[in-house]
């Protein structure tokens, strides 16, 4: 029997590349299908790589080697165009702050990973960066007694939601916390925090954190939480009357279609866009990281900085940011309506999960 020979294996090579380039638009909400969303950036190195060893095979004569090669120039092109806003070659979603800025506020927000038990590391990280804001998911009871003991004292405003199912939230602020609520918008255990904060200035802005279930086979086989979950946010930041912040762990990537259609519909900016990915998972592994912890904001904010923090024997990175208030150029990089088909998409995908969760 013949052994396959190094063209086979080179288009076989080529033929996975496609493949994970199209699984992800099965519309399907299975975990297997919808992780796809998730590697971009490795799949366009990975078709970039398939195009460049193909051409050591490649017959200049044949019309199928010809096809096979525009295929997967198109897959690449199709990968790279997904992750390019999030280049430094992109333009600025969220522009820069202004000279005359008047308010800022600034965020530090962790997925701490709840078996972590070198809690000093995040502290020490909270003293360091001293933020306004502070967003911890995945804390149980440990977490909450260690931090409250070293911060609490500079934070006079706090909504603590201590799990031991890895989605407990602890949310710690120097400023006013206005109304805050915590809420189960898809489950009796996953909760979401909702407060209204008040900017040093006298300001009132809107703060969604939330962290929903990833689709992975340990934690929820289908997406339908985590997307039901981000369209409900998605609604009430477009109908909220203050400025917002979404802010959290959201295991979703930025390029996915979730994560277009939730800032579509919500008109809200991405801080990461011209700027780069800031990846903020997996810390443990170089080769597989993508950004999962977001912020999202409405044009009333520009950003001053952004910096992915020193590593807290996580598996996730912490994401510090300092934001610029200036209600008075938010027209200067207001983004579009959400279009009737986007907001009946989102209307479509709440009232599914109701109806199969009544």
């Amino acid at each position: 029997m013949k052994s396959p020979s190094g063209k086979s294996f080179l288009t076989g090579f080529g033929i996975l590349a496609i493949l994970l380039t199209i699984i992800p638009y099965f519309s399907t909400d299975y975990w297997w299908i919808r992780m796809f969303d998730f590697p971009h950036l490795q799949l366009s190195f990975l078709t970039l790589i398939a195009i460049l060893v193909y051409f050591f095979k490649f017959n200049f004569k044949s019309w199928k080697d010809y096809l096979f090669i525009g295929l997967l120039i198109s897959c690449f092109v199709f990968q790279f165009g997904k992750i390019y806003p999030y280049t430094a070659f992109a333009a600025y979603e969220v522009l820069p702050a202004s000279k005359s800025q008047q308010d800022s506020i600034t965020i530090y927000t962790a997925n701490v990973l709840q078996k972590n038990e070198k809690r000093q590391t995040v502290v020490e990280q909270l003293i360091k960066y001293e933020p306004d804001i502070v967003l911890l998911t995945e804390v149980n009871k440990p977490w909450e007694n260690e931090i409250s003991q070293a911060i609490g004292n500079n934070y006079p405003f706090k909504i603590q939601v201590p799990k031991d199912n890895t989605y407990g939230m602890l949310l710690y602020s120097k400023n006013e916390l206005i109304n805050p609520k915590v809420k189960y918008l898809v489950s009796d255990s996953i909760p979401s925090i909702h407060t209204k904060v008040k900017m040093i200035a006298g300001d009132t802005i809107q703060i969604y954190a939330i962290h929903p279930t990833p689709p992975m086979p340990q934690e929820n086989p289908l997406s339908t939480d985590r997307d039901t979950e981000m369209m409900m946010v998605a609604k009430m930041a477009l109908d909220s009357q203050y400025p917002v912040l979404v802010i959290g762990d959201f295991n979703d990537v930025a390029w996915s279609v979730t994560s277009k259609l939730f800032q579509n519909v919500s008109r809200l900016g991405d801080i990461r866009k011209g700027r780069g990915l800031y990846n903020t998972y997996d810390a443990n592994n170089f080769l597989l990281r993508w950004p999962l912890d977001h912020i999202f904001i409405s044009n009333e904010f520009r950003l001053q900085s952004v910096k992915r923090c020193e590593d807290i024997h996580s598996d996730h990175f912490p994401l510090y940011t300092t934001l610029s208030f200036e209600p008075q150029n938010k027209l200067e990089q207001e983004l579009p309506p959400p279009t009737d088909d986007e907001l009946k998409r989102v209307e479509d995908q709440i009232n599914a999960f109701k109806k199969n969760n009544k």
